[in-house]
């Protein structure tokens, strides 16, 4: 990722290596440690910056949307290494403990709350997540524009969409949002609500390929393995998405270069 950091055209370059100032914001992400405690004296080696300092770089390139850019650029760069014989696509609720924004209470965990769609491959590998949006909010609400990001994501991958067959939890199944797959040709093997009490007889449903859903349980606990993500403490939503973005660069460079063994 670091040679896809853009260097700086005026002024002064950083007084430490970029690799250590990424290394610095990836010990935040994995550890979840506060910015002022961050042990900055061990983690350069020789021009220590302060951690105002590697906060400020985290910040620039967080508005900049450099780290979603980075994770696009290493995606496609191993998009024949992912696993399309299938998708899931699957909401998470993230506790926010200093709320921002895209918060808001809810109910069910009783607490504040905002959540994001995430899209992985058939190993788990997270590809894509939407905008975080507030967590009074359903999987549903203005799904067409969320899930827009998503398939937007994969193709600046040069990943191509169409003819994906993608799982989703009943909790998206909606005729709009059926509707909205089937204009992109993707084929949304979507559980059915009972609740909606449709006439379902004409709608694909495979269950035995939606039970390899399960798979996407496992990405959570990837995910949660990084305590910057498993609690939400970041009041801007561009730093939310920037930590996602560098977890998933994380998982991903583990997976394509077998790092460490994933089960």
């Amino acid at each position: 990722m670091v040679p896809n950091l853009p260097k700086p055209k005026r002024g002064f370059f950083p007084k430490a290596p970029l690799a250590e100032i990424v290394n610095c914001i990836l010990y935040k992400l994995k550890t979840g440690v506060q910015w002022a405690y961050l042990p900055v004296k061990s983690l350069f080696a020789e021009n220590v910056l302060t951690y105002q300092s590697v906060f400020y770089h985290f910040r620039k390139w967080c508005v900049k949307n450099i780290w979603q850019d980075c994770w696009i650029k290493l995606l496609s760069k191993n998009k024949s290494k992912l696993d399309l014989s299938s998708a899931d696509l699957d909401g998470s609720h993230t506790s926010a403990l200093r709320g921002g924004e895209e918060v808001a209470y809810q109910g069910r965990k009783k607490r504040k709350t905002t959540t994001s769609l995430y899209f992985t491959d058939r190993q788990g590998l997270p590809l894509a997540m939407s905008d975080p949006i507030a967590g009074n909010h359903n999987d549903l609400y203005h799904i067409e524009i969320y899930f827009d990001q998503i398939t937007q994501t994969l193709e600046k991958a040069d990943i191509a969409v169409k003819g994906l067959f993608m799982n989703a939890d009943a909790g998206f199944d909606a005729q709009n949002f059926r509707k909205h797959c089937e204009n992109k040709d993707i084929m949304a093997n979507i559980a059915f609500n009972k609740r909606n009490g449709s006439d379902t007889d004409e709608i694909y449903f495979d269950e035995l390929l939606y039970h390899q859903k399960d798979t996407i349980e496992r990405t959570n606990a990837w995910l949660d393995s990084f305590r910057s993500l498993l609690n939400r403490f970041d009041t801007t939503v561009s730093s939310w998405k920037s930590f996602n973005d560098l977890a998933f660069m994380v998982i991903a460079l583990r997976k394509f270069y077998n790092t460490k063994k994933f089960k």
